[in-house]
């Protein structure tokens, strides 16, 4: 776990959106995509359900929501 993907994920999560996240952290959107994806990936869990342009963050979300928020 690295602190730019637990960084990428405490944003998209806190502003309710990958884009908002990009913009407030000065990136492109498909570098947050990116950490998150490596994230979920790495521990094999999802983090977020994804509708459309809608983000949703999972039980497993909340529970790492709790950490980054600390």
């Amino acid at each position: 776990m690295r602190f730019v993907q637990l960084r990428a994920f405490h944003y998209v999560a806190t502003l309710g959106g990958f884009s908002r996240a990009a913009e407030a952290l000065h990136v492109t959107q498909p570098a947050i995509s990116d950490q998150v994806r490596k994230l979920e990936s790495d521990y094999d869990m999802k983090l977020f359900e994804r509708h459309r342009k809608q983000v949703n963050v999972t039980k497993n979300g909340l529970a790492l929501l709790e950490i980054t928020n600390r």
